[in-house]
């Protein structure tokens, strides 16, 4: 069902395309040797290049070039042989140069695609119109002094790809969706971190609304957005400020704006710049960037197995449903962490252990995938217990609390617990007797057909067992009786 939003005047579509900044995982600079570690002091990671001092020449960055090409074979997306590097120009103080190296014409990555899935089970691919290099700008800032601004140029000449997607969004969710699947691609592909926090992953957000069948309106951009959340609330945000300008006979002038995520809203920012206002034209100072296919082809080959190849694999080799496997594979580390949880084990109570009790552990203890709480190692072995009857889901539950606990082996917190499953059928059978003996009037209403008291009678007994008693004996011994 399309996603609209109705206003005074009928129904609205929404048109959103993304340009997403993704810093380039690399140790130095884009046309320097400067570091790019996140977090330095200010202005202590700049050479004279990245502080634009006369007669300093800029030299590509082999990994950044690397780096950018496998975005794009990750991406299912043209590699261009021969791209070239432009000079942007524009004023911002934290820009030393007067101009932004990037690529317009002749980007490294041409067109290419992404699919996303969506909350009600569909998917939707998203066309990638292109993926250029360029270098970052310094960072203002304006809450050092009360009456002053200052600069710290860290960040300038950092390695950034601008991927720039088609207006194929439709929706805060498909924007959430495709930030998110863009964002899981970068990891798997160890391109680009995904920091939003950090600004290492930022988006700028275009947002139109138009009438069914009408021809794209004017767009504005929405710049920096630094958060899923933000970004599907910006789209939101900007696109009923436009249906309210439209409908009250005014007209959206194209124009930058910024997202004040306390109020909800976008604000003014500067007119929008066009292309012919950068003043575009060949950096004089680098030639053309000339590749091998024969580079591309084992940069290729070498490529991880991408989120969507590994969701097949899972529902295919592990017969998970499409939503675990997608919810396992979001992240590397998860993926890898399910696999040897899974490994010889049953695969789907695997999944229901790493996504229901272990993800709220992580969450409850702040704990990440790459430093758990409870190994896959250790939480593999809880599974064998119950696998080979030792203890039963029940008792696992209470195992894996004392695990978090204390960090001692499942096995060992059996032991020492007393809290092995009662497979001894005369015990059990001793059970079921004194249950059903001191519930007579239960018994006969179940003989006269209330089939769903059979629960009530398995719970007391597992009751009156503390919990240890082996389900599957308990159930047929009840049977038996109750037959």
């Amino acid at each position: 069902m399309a996603y609209t939003i109705e206003g005074s005047t009928g129904a609205w579509e929404v048109v959103v395309g993304l340009e997403v900044h993704a810093q380039v995982i690399s140790k130095s600079k884009l046309f320097s040797g400067a570091a790019t570690a996140f977090g330095a002091a200010p202005n202590s990671q700049v050479s004279f290049v990245d502080a634009a001092f006369p007669g300093m020449l800029p030299v590509p960055n082999r990994e950044a070039i690397a780096q950018a090409v496998r975005t794009g074979l990750g991406l299912a997306a043209e590699i261009n042989l021969v791209s070239r590097f432009d000079r942007k120009n524009y004023f911002y103080a934290d820009l030393p140069q007067g101009y932004q190296i990037s690529q317009f014409e002749h980007p490294i990555v041409g067109k290419g695609v992404v699919d996303i899935a969506l909350a009600d089970g569909s998917t939707k691919q998203v066309g990638i119109t292109r993926l250029h290099l360029e270098q970052d700008a310094g960072k203002s800032l304006h809450d050092q002094h009360p009456t002053k601004s200052f600069i710290d140029l860290n960040r300038s000449g950092v390695a950034l790809m601008e991927i720039v997607s088609e207006p194929d969004i439709r929706s805060p969710e498909e924007a959430g969706a495709y930030v998110k699947k863009l964002r899981s691609i970068l990891r798997y592909l160890g391109t680009c971190d995904g920091n939003m926090e950090e600004g290492s992953l930022r988006a700028d957000v275009n947002v139109s609304v138009r009438k069914a069948g009408e021809a794209y309106r004017t767009r504005c951009e929405v710049k920096n957005v630094n958060s899923v959340r933000f970004v599907m609330q910006a789209v939101e945000a900007e696109a009923l400020r436009q249906i309210a300008v439209w409908e009250s006979g005014g007209t959206v002038e194209q124009e930058t704006r910024l997202f004040d995520a306390n109020r909800g809203e976008t604000r003014p920012m500067r007119s929008k710049e066009d292309a012919h206002d950068y003043r575009y034209f060949p950096d004089p100072d680098l030639l053309p960037v000339v590749l091998e296919q024969s580079w591309v082809d084992a940069l290729k080959a070498a490529l991880p197995e991408l989120p969507d190849a590994k969701q097949a694999r899972f529902i295919r080799e592990y017969g998970l449903s499409p939503y675990d496997a997608a919810v396992l594979v979001a992240e590397q580390a998860t993926a890898q962490f399910f696999e040897a949880v899974a490994s010889g084990r049953d695969a789907k109570l695997a999944a229901n252990w790493v996504t229901g009790d272990f993800f709220a552990a992580l969450n409850r203890t702040g704990r990440s995938i790459e430093n758990p709480p409870i190994t896959a190692a250790a939480l593999g072995r809880l599974l064998d217990l119950m696998a080979d009857g030792t203890i039963n889901g029940k008792i696992a539950k209470e195992v894996f609390e004392a695990m978090l606990d204390s960090g001692e082996d499942p096995a060992a917190i059996v032991d020492a617990r007393g809290l092995r499953q009662v497979t001894d059928t005369s015990a059990i059978d001793a059970a079921v007797d004194a249950v059903l003996a001191a519930n007579p009037e239960k018994v006969a209403e179940y003989k006269s057909g209330k089939d769903k008291l059979f629960g009530f009678f398995v719970g007391n007994v597992m009751k009156a067992m503390a919990g240890k008693g082996n389900p599957a004996l308990v159930n047929a011994a009840l049977k038996q009786r109750l037959g």
